[in-house]
């Protein structure tokens, strides 16, 4: 795995209670010799998030302090949403985070297995067939105050639940006419304990099984024993599993199978950030964003598209912690262990995203008779931050490109930057004073005039004189163009769920998250760029290439797009925190 160059504590000096009882666990031999075993098990209805991020770190982070091991099991038990799709990129994402499993499984290779598990809570008088509706169900259910009610087919004998659950597998029955409960206590304080559905009858093809089933386990009967059939020896869960512990241990103990023991902890929650896949399945089916690998999305596809890092997401993972308690973290926090591993790994190069022609009038020509200008070149750092990244030769000419922003004829108070009559230094070259500007129809600046100080060369006056500021360039000569993706946060809101009555999160939707440039100017070196390349555009940001380019195409198409502007806010915000 990439590392990050954030100075921080590498994460098992970092105590959490889930490594603490790992540590308990092993120590008094909980479970023998037996090494350490825990499980990663998505749902493939959807692309994984950065959320999931901090479980995968957990579940094989953990595993492999320990010496143990780590399957990946996909919970398929829901055919209706599930596809093989959304499993490829699971496996993709969980590689590209540094890691790898053990055994791959899938829920649904127990399908057997289970089923006879059901069938044997069956007979012993734990399980039985209901014909209520779900909404019946529901309401037999009781509130938090008060108990539920026996459905007037808890009682029926075992022989008569045996052959309705029997006849529920073949097919004979319609889509929810039928489940199977387990029979526990409808007086329960915990309402997960209220006699919970077992299977569901549902005729859809399952994305491995095709139309072998009619009836699917559900996740709480599925999960556990998926874990006791695997010996998981620690499953990790979010904290809104808490209250589903107790049904989870009742089935282990029923069918007398691997006590695999459940603990929970905080799921991950950002600021600006929507983290639930059937809310990102909404964003992209109704076209709100591109797909679920569009750079402004929180998932690990779209953050790999948009340029973050493994080292980055864990660093950031292990400095954001684990508790038993809900809290929601700045992305700032995030923004900034991706800002300080792109600072330390990211080559630099110069981009002008606006372009304004710069015309040194003074420069030298080319010889008489030929079209090119003198071209010299400038020796640049590859990465200040690291020796051994090299340098490179930059063109310089006659003709170059500034950003637009970079003059003003009239500028405003405290403007150090390019103006009539004003120095500055171009970045590795020479120092530079406007002279003239040339406007178009419509008066706005499209060409300035100015001339240079040969003596300055390499960006220092010998008469030691000084300039408050430097501006990157590009030469026209040897500029390639590009388009630039300028992304920004997805919603509008810290907490995009906060919505007022009748409004939808997705109406906290930032209309401006995404900025498309063309006719960037860029420096020649890269057109060489490659997709997992990152780039310090000076002054700028960090930049990617995108899959979108086709730079061996006849157009030559290139697009590139910003992971994150140079400004970190996050050391600010720690700043002031501890103030």
């Amino acid at each position: 795995m990439t590392d990050s160059h954030t100075e921080i504590q590498d994460e098992r000096t970092h105590s959490n209670f889930l490594r603490d009882q790992i540590a308990e666990d092993v120590r008094t031999k909980k479970y023998g010799d037996a090494q350490v075993q825990t499980r990663f098990p998505p749902e493939p209805n959807g692309y994984l998030h950065i959320g999931h991020a901090k479980a995968i770190f957990l579940d094989f982070g953990l595993a492999d302090e320990f010496g143990g091991k780590t399957n990946l099991r996909f919970d398929d038990t829901n055919p209706e949403k599930e596809e093989t799709e959304y499993v490829e990129s699971i496996k993709t994402d969980v590689r590209w985070l540094g890691f790898d499993w053990d055994r791959l499984c899938y829920a649904s290779d127990y399908f057997g297995q289970l089923y006879e598990w059901a069938l044997q809570l069956v007979k012993a008088g734990k399980a039985y067939v209901d014909d209520l509706s779900a909404d019946e169900i529901r309401r037999h259910r009781g509130t938090l105050t008060e108990p539920g009610t026996d459905s007037p087919y808890r009682n029926r004998s075992a022989e008569e639940n045996l052959d309705l659950f029997q006849r529920m597998k073949s097919g004979e029955f319609a889509d929810g006419s039928r489940v199977l409960r387990a029979k526990i206590d409808m007086a329960s304080p915990n309402l997960n304990m209220r006699d919970p559905v077992m299977y569901r009858i549902l005729h859809a093809t399952h994305h491995r099984t095709g139309d072998e089933w009619c009836i699917y386990p559900m996740y709480d009967y599925a999960h556990g024993q998926s874990d006791s059939i695997e010996r998981v020896t620690h499953s990790m869960c979010t904290l809104e599993f808490t209250d589903h512990q107790p049904l989870y241990k009742w089935f282990i103990a029923q069918l007398g199978i691997f006590p695999s023991q459940q603990i929970e902890f905080d799921r991950l929650n950002l600021t600006y950030t929507l983290l639930s896949k059937r809310k990102l399945l909404q964003l992209v089916q109704e076209n709100r964003v591109n797909a679920w690998d569009d750079p402004r999305m929180p998932t690990l596809s779209g953050m790999r598209r948009r340029g973050f890092s493994p080292g980055a997401i864990r660093s950031f993972v292990i400095s954001a912690g684990v508790s038993r308690t809900n809290g929601m973290v700045e992305i700032e926090m995030l923004e900034h262990f991706q800002r300080d591993d792109l600072n330390h790994r990211a080559r630099r190069a110069m981009a002008v995203l606006h372009p304004l022609k710069l015309v040194i009038d003074n420069y030298p020509e080319g010889p008489e008779g030929q079209k090119e200008d003198f071209v010299e070149f400038v020796e640049v750092a590859n990465n200040p931050e690291d020796p051994s990244a090299g340098t490179r030769q930059v063109p310089f000419s006659r003709e170059l490109f500034i950003e637009h922003d970079d003059f003003r004829e009239v500028p405003p108070p405290k403007y150090y930057r390019l103006s009539p009559g004003k120095e500055v230094r171009l970045r590795n070259a020479y120092f530079v004073t406007a002279q003239r500007v040339v406007k178009d129809a419509q008066g706005n600046p499209v060409e300035v005039h100015c001339t240079y100080d040969p003596a300055s060369r390499g960006g220092n006056s010998p008469d030691g004189r000084k300039v408050k500021s430097t501006m990157h360039w590009v030469s026209a000569a040897h500029a390639i163009s590009a388009e630039i993706r300028l992304y920004d946060k997805l919603f509008t809101k810290p907490d995009p769920g906060d919505v007022e009555e009748g409004q939808d999160v997705l109406d906290n939707l930032n209309p401006n998250s995404l900025e498309i440039l063309t006719g960037a100017m860029l420096e020649p070196s890269l057109a060489n760029a490659k997709l997992e390349d990152r780039f310090q555009f000076e002054r700028v940001g960090y930049f990617c290439l995108d899959p979108d380019s086709a730079p061996d195409s006849v157009e030559g198409k290139l697009v590139f797009n910003r992971t994150l502007p140079l400004k970190d806010t996050w050391a600010k915000i720690e700043k002031k925190a501890g103030a």
